[in-house]
């Protein structure tokens, strides 16, 4: 009794101290209403903020305006203050040359005074007058006196006008004095305001700021999520062979009518070897030289002396009889269905891929950093190197030392590969070697494409699928990847929205809660609405075509509907289907097909 309270006690802690984790669908209605919210709250705040912008913005044309003013302002008062200063000198001036002439009249009018006082009143009487000579001193002295007095009178009157003005100046000075400290009065309080309403608005915009990166963040671990629908992945065959899924096949029926589905040519990442392509020329009675040359391109096979090992990720291995012993990238069963040059192929391209990776180069033959040991490099087992099946052994052991080397650069090259291209092989460029883009078909070219090409020949299941499961198996709910005519008719009026509104996808994602719902996503009646705009919206389709470029793409689809005919770019439908298609349905390839049954 005692153990077993004990154990619940244990099992409650653990529970309150590491809470069970959330299934996807709750931690998505839980970012969802977190997203929400915090968007509540930044439209909110923004909503708030736009009245503090509108009066800083005022307040800052004011200040401007004030500013300008004060300026203005201060620059009449300098020129004020220079005519003050130009008048006081000419006021001193003419203060000096008034004391001038006061002085020399002075001194006039002592002389005649003098003059006079020594003309004797008995000389006037018995003298009939004075002499010529007399009479005319005196006039002119008399003469010069009122001339003395006309200049003080008029240099009075031009200095009580100077006066006049410097007083009025003065005043003019006293008032821009004034309005200038009112001015600077009303900037300081505006100045004041300003600062404020900038505090707020930064203190706003940084509380915005942090609520965008909130929800930046919950929309991210959104897309992420819903990245695991449509997740492009870099894949190889591995060392056992992929299940066919007949779910996944376009002879599956879905059990209704009209039904459409989307199937994909291959898997990324479409460069280098293609694994079920080297088996299907290995099946028709190409070697293993022919192999890499027709996936490689200008190329040849040099023989070296292997590093004795290598480092790796979990450890380092010799090189040769271990490492590439581990090496789980082909099925060794093909060995038996006439795929013993594709492994050998294989093996080639597993030992170049590795040097190259680890910075071997011909010039510099050491090992230089570790590989990792997975899908991100490619895959090493230990088991597989413990007891290694004899066909890759045989594979590894036939083909020792050989690398693949550049004839362009005569260098190493990073040799690529995955499982299935499709049929096309888009071209890469390594160390300075590019390969080769091509059909990779039997003719050589699109025109025997798909029946020739060597992935279908070898049978891979990835070169023609429907993909309505995620890599980790989630579907959502769907058994197959066949729409009904009005799932196919959404995505084609979502399409029309897309192409006439290219600013719309916020919009277009997909409208079940299989990995979540995306803010303000529109609903199939809403792109209805909006497809109606655009010659839309469709309901029915009677058939579908569908071009391919020569460069391994398809070019554009075309829909025959109740609405005339609907084209589309193929790279935009892949995007858009992608987007609305409904639970894990998506495309993996630019090369695709639609099917109608």
């Amino acid at each position: 009794m005692v153990k077993h309270i004990a154990l619940a006690f244990i099992a409650l802690f653990l529970i309150t101290i590491f809470p069970l984790r959330l299934s996807w669908a709750d931690e998505l209605e839980d970012i969802q209403k977190q997203i929400n919210s915090l968007q509540k709250q930044l439209d909110m705040s923004r909503q708030a903020t736009r009245p503090l912008e509108s009066a800083l913005n005022k307040l800052q044309k004011q200040i401007k305006s004030i500013q300008s003013q004060i300026n203005a302002t201060s620059n009449q008062l300098v020129k004020e203050e220079q005519t003050i200063k130009t008048l006081e000198k000419t006021i001193i001036t003419k203060e000096k040359d008034i004391h001038s002439q006061q002085q020399k009249l002075q001194t006039q009018i002592h002389y005649t005074y003098k003059l006079a006082r020594s003309i004797s009143p008995i000389s006037l009487i018995f003298n009939q007058g004075l002499s010529h000579q007399t009479l005319t001193v005196i006039a002119f002295e008399e003469r010069l006196m009122m001339s003395s007095r006309n200049q003080i009178q008029t240099l009075s009157e031009k200095l009580a006008t100077l006066k006049k003005i410097k007083q009025e100046v003065k005043k003019r000075k006293e008032i821009l004095a004034v309005k200038q400290k009112r001015l600077a009065s009303l900037q300081s309080q505006l100045d004041k305001q300003a600062r404020f309403f900038a505090k707020e608005i930064a203190g706003a915009k940084a509380y915005q700021n942090m609520l965008s990166q909130k929800i930046a963040s919950l929309t991210a671990r959104q897309k992420q999520i819903l990245a695991q629908k449509t997740g492009l992945f870099t894949t190889s065959v591995g060392d056992v062979p992929l299940s066919g899924d007949p779910n996944a096949r376009a002879d599956y029926d879905p059990g209704f009518r009209p039904a459409f589905a989307v199937f994909s040519f291959g898997a990324p990442h479409f460069k280098g070897m293609s694994q079920y392509g080297a088996f299907g020329r290995a099946k028709k009675g190409q070697n293993y030289q022919d192999i890499l040359k027709a996936y490689y391109g200008n190329i040849r096979l040099e023989t070296i002396s292997s590093p004795s090992t290598i480092a790796t990720t979990v450890g380092t291995l010799p090189f040769e009889d271990r490492y590439l012993m581990g090496i789980a990238e082909m099925p060794t069963k093909w060995a038996d269905k006439g795929g013993y040059e594709a492994l050998k192929a294989q093996a080639i391209a597993a030992r170049t891929y590795a040097l190259s990776y680890v910075g071997w180069r011909m010039d510099s033959r050491s090992v230089k950093k570790r590989i990792c040991v997975t899908q991100a490099c490619q895959v090493y087992k230990s088991s597989k190197a413990n007891n290694t099946p004899d066909a890759w052994r045989r594979a590894v052991q036939d083909t020792k030392g050989l690398i693949i080397v550049s004839n362009s650069t005569n260098q190493i090259i990073s040799a690529w590969y995955s499982s299935t291209s499709g049929g096309y092989l888009k071209s890469y460029t390594t160390l300075g070697h590019s390969t080769p883009a091509h059909w990779d078909t039997q003719c050589g070219n699109q025109t025997c494409w798909t029946p020739e090409a060597y992935e279908k020949i070898a049978g891979s299941p990835w070169f023609y699928k429907g993909w309505y499961k995620t890599r980790s198996g989630k579907s959502c709910g769907r058994s197959h990847p066949w729409l009904t005519q009005s799932e196919m008719a959404d995505i084609i009026n979502t399409a029309l929205v897309y192409t006439n509104n290219p600013s719309s996808p916020p919009h277009l994602s997909q409208t079940d809660s299989c990995f979540g719902s995306v803010p303000d996503t529109w609903s199939t009646d809403r792109i209805r609405q909006e497809a109606a705009k655009y010659g839309g919206p469709v309901s029915s389709i009677d058939r579908i075509e569908v071009a391919y470029s020569t460069a391994g793409y398809t070019s554009k689809v075309i829909f025959y509907t109740n609405r005339g005919r609907k084209e589309f770019d193929g790279a935009v439908f892949k995007k858009v289907f992608n987007l609305r298609a409904p639970g894990a349905i998506h495309l993996v390839s630019p090369l695709y097909n639609i099917e109608k049954k």
